[in-house]
């Protein structure tokens, strides 16, 4: 397509009658965008509010089990009686 055909293509689009729009639509825009918005306020939110459950959770497990002090060993019998 050259350009003689896009504008004559864009011109037919221009001339086209425009599409009525229904009245209440900006209205019910505004309304499920600010619904939307709503929606992802709460899921942040909550996904915050999660983590931060989850940090406590691992700070009173870790608090209580100690995991970076090593076991001790089980392989061998304790020495007695020497």
């Amino acid at each position: 397509m050259n350009r003689a055909e896009r504008e004559a293509a864009a011109r037919r689009v221009m001339e086209r009658v425009a599409v009525p729009v229904p009245p209440d639509l900006s209205t019910e825009a505004v309304r499920r965008g600010d619904r939307l918005l709503r929606r992802r306020q709460l899921v942040r939110r909550v996904l915050w509010l999660l983590l931060c459950a989850a940090a406590v959770a691992f700070a009173v497990w870790a608090a209580d089990a100690h995991p970076w002090v090593e076991p001790p060993s089980q392989t061998t019998p304790p020495v007695s009686g020497w």
